[in-house]
Parts: structure tokens; sequence; C-alpha cells
């Protein structure tokens, strides 16, 4: 018993030792390595810091504009439709059978050229027989007048003579009118479109014979937003493309609606371009850069340059070897620049690269300047 006591005692004890130099013994370890290492750390940090703090960023290398006055043109670029001066669906105004066909397709006509003709012997038969009647009646009429100069008849049956002639003559003008429907000629000069119709066939009022086209001028049909519209007036000259063609076509404003498209506000003008080759066609898209008005001395800087801020825009220049920023107020825009109305003038140092690099007193180093 005693002895299973004391190996129960020398086991306890044994344990005890070992938790207690775990625990204390890496404290201790611990503690001393902290204070080596702290001491080694805290040195480097120390030296760290003052490197940092010794060591200053250098100056931004940037390239500058020479502000100056320049022209600009105000033009805006829309898109519209070439449309045809004049075109007509032509058709008859009589029915019948078509006897003869005087177009080929695609051909160009004059105005008044017989394009199609309808039967009309029933008609041309008509009128000889008005024509007889007519000379009848007419006869009769120099007779009776002359008999009325004598009194042998009354001024009644004269005049019922006169009448007769009158009517017959009528009746006359009224079968050549009819005749002349019979043939569908060409309302004005251009150029005739597919046909619908062949000879021999029925022509009613209703059948579509074919297309007329006049195309010189073309018209040019587009849109302006209404801040434009006291920009432009008739005799306003455009240039526009078509998709054909790479080539540029003159135009000249000649008509603007009177009133502006509520949905859109916008008022649609035309304008007319001379087209003597026929190298334009009706419905085309057309590309049109429009000429406003001219801006004979202004400013224009690159547009990657006005920085937006919360109440304006600003711009750096450089002042004294610093980036100094300036409020700018702006108007009209290109593809690569923007107006300044406000806040530059002539020889001022606009800084253009490294924007995003700038704030308030930057120093600044001149590499080079952009001529543009």
């Amino acid at each position: 018993m005693k002895l299973r006591y004391i190996v129960y005692i020398i086991i306890a004890l044994v344990v005890g030792y070992l938790v207690f130099n775990k625990i204390w013994g890496g404290n201790s370890k611990e503690a001393a390595g902290g204070k080596d290492g702290g001491g080694a750390g805290g040195g480097k940090e120390a030296k760290g810091g003052k490197g940092g703090a010794g060591k200053k960023g250098g100056p931004v290398s940037v390239k500058v504009m020479i502000v100056k006055d320049t022209t600009v043109i105000n033009n805006i670029d829309v898109t519209g439709t070439i449309d045809a001066n004049e075109r007509v669906n032509l058709t008859s105004q009589t029915a019948g059978n078509i006897t003869a066909i005087y177009f080929k397709e695609g051909q160009r006509v004059s105005k008044g050229q017989l394009l199609v003709k309808v039967y009309d012997q029933d008609l041309l038969a008509s009128a000889q027989q008005l024509t007889y009647q007519a000379k009848l009646a007419k006869q009769v009429e120099t007779r009776n007048k002359a008999l009325y100069e004598k009194e042998a008849i009354s001024l009644e049956e004269y005049e019922t003579s006169q009448t007769g002639v009158n009517t017959l003559k009528a009746q006359a003008d009224l079968i050549k009118a009819q005749v002349a429907r019979t043939e569908i000629r060409a309302p004005f000069s251009g150029v005739i479109g597919l046909r619908n119709v062949s000879p021999g066939g029925y022509l009613s009022p209703q059948t579509s014979i074919a297309t007329l086209v006049n195309m010189d001028p073309a018209k040019v049909t587009f849109s302006v937003p209404e801040r434009y519209l006291s920009l432009i007036k008739p005799g306003s000259k455009i240039t526009f493309t078509v998709a054909a063609s790479g080539k540029q076509y003159p135009a000249t404003v000649y008509a603007i609606e009177p009133a502006i498209d509520a949905a859109s506000r916008s008022a649609v003008i035309r304008a007319e371009a001379p087209n003597p080759k026929n190298e334009l066609t009706a419905g085309s898209f057309a590309k049109i850069n429009l000429t406003l008005d001219q801006i004979p001395k202004t400013i224009m800087v690159p547009t990657e340059v006005v920085v937006p801020d919360l109440k304006s825009s600003i711009v750096y220049l450089v002042k004294n070897g610093l980036a100094t920023p300036t409020p700018v107020k702006t108007d009209l825009r290109t593809d690569t620049k923007i107006q300044i109305t406000e806040g530059l003038k002539p020889g001022d140092s606009l800084i253009v690269s490294a924007i995003i690099q700038m704030r308030a007193k930057v120093p600044v180093v001149v590499k080079g300047k952009n001529k543009k």
C-alpha cells in the first residue's frame, strides 16, 4: 500500500513539473524573444520611418498646349431621305382594252409624250357621226338666218336652228374629251419605271400602269432639333453622302416646315440637290452635314482635358511650376474638341496629359507642347 502511494505521489510530481515547465518556461522564452525581436524590429521600423519621411515624390511630367483663338464652323450631322422632285403613279381616266404601249421600262420620257393608248374606235365613230350632223345643222342655221332677215320665219325658228348647231358642237367637244382620255401621256419629263400592264389587257381607272419619276433636281428631306431652327433659313447650304457613293453632294435649303413636331421637338427641312446624271435615287438614305454658323474667334481644347466638377468643369494650367485648377464654361462640342467660353485666355499653358494625376499645387515639369 505504501509503495503504491509513493508511486502515485512520484507520478503526480512528474506531471506537475512537466505542466509547470511547459507553461512558465514557454512564456519566458516568448518574453525574451519579444524583447530581442522587438528591439530589432523597432530598429528596422525606425529606419524605415526615417527613410519614408525623408523621401518626397518628384514633379509629374506633362505636355501643355498654348491656348489660342481659332475659327470654328458650327456643323451638325443628321440623317435624311432622298426624295424625287416629282413622282406619280400613272393610271387611266377611262376603262377599256389597251391597244398600244409606247414606252420601254426605264426609259426617259418627255412631258406630253404618249405612253399608252386605249381602244377608242366607238368614240371616233360617234365623233364622225356628230361631224355630219353638225354640218347639216349648220346649213339649216344658215338658211334660217337668211329667211329670218327677210322676215320669212320667226325669231324663234331661227334661234331653234342656232341651238341645234351649238348642241351638236358641245356633243362633239364631249366626244373629243373622251377620246383624249384614252391616251395616257407623261405629265412631266422623267424616267418611267416597270410597267404593270400589257397590250390587249383591260385597263381600268384603278389599274397602275407604271411609276414616273423626275429626279433632277432631287429633294433631300431631314429633321433638325428645335434649338438649331433659328440658324437655318432658305438658302442655307448643306452637303450629304449616300451609301451608293462616297462622293459628297451639295444641296440648298428651300423650304422649312412651319410647325415643330411635338414628339421629337424637331422641324422638317427640305433641300434641293442638282442631279443631272441621275446618281441619286429616290428613297436612298442620306448622311447630311449642315453648316449652322461660323464663330470667327473662340477657344477650342481637347475634350479629355476638361474635368467635370460639382459646380462646373475645370482644366489645369501650369503656373509657377504647379498644376492650377481653373473653372471653365463650355458650349459647342465636336468629335475631339470642346469650346471654352469662359475661364481661359490666349497664352495660357493648358495641361493636356497626365490629367488623372493632376491635383491642386502638384509640381509639374513640361516635357513637350501639343501643337493641336
